[in-house]
């Protein structure tokens, strides 16, 4: 079992820019990659990047998000920068066993975190 806690989401304005942080513990080395999602009220859960244990990345935003490992903190993190308010949703990260990559769907990841807010306000 992988567990992961989502931090730094907040109110910001249009333009700033916010670091998310997404911790992992327990059995660590199941995970063989860690995305992170968004869900905007009333839409399903999109990938934003993410990234493998061996360091590969995958971005589906416009670059102006950057995905990262912290590996003296066992976390993955989230840099978000020139945000806009259609970037405000619950960002959540996941883990999966999988080996395969890129993997875009949430369906193919095992562990969620309970997620962080973000809003942007303009």
């Amino acid at each position: 079992q992988v567990h992961l806690v989502e931090s730094g989401g907040r109110s910001v304005q249009t333009g700033g820019s916010l670091a998310l942080s997404c911790a992992l513990s327990g059995d660590i080395r199941n995970a063989n990659a860690v995305a992170w999602f968004r869900q905007r009220p009333k839409e399903q859960r999109e990938m934003i990047a993410g990234i493998k244990t061996d360091g590969q990345t995958y971005n589906t935003n416009s670059g102006r998000f950057t995905i990262s490992w912290d590996s003296v903190n066992n976390a993955v993190l989230l840099q978000m920068n020139s945000l806009k308010p259609e970037d405000t949703a619950v960002y959540y990260c996941a883990a999966t066993e999988l080996l395969n990559w890129p993997l875009v769907n949430a369906y193919f990841y095992d562990y969620w975190g309970q997620g962080t807010q973000v809003t942007v306000s303009s």
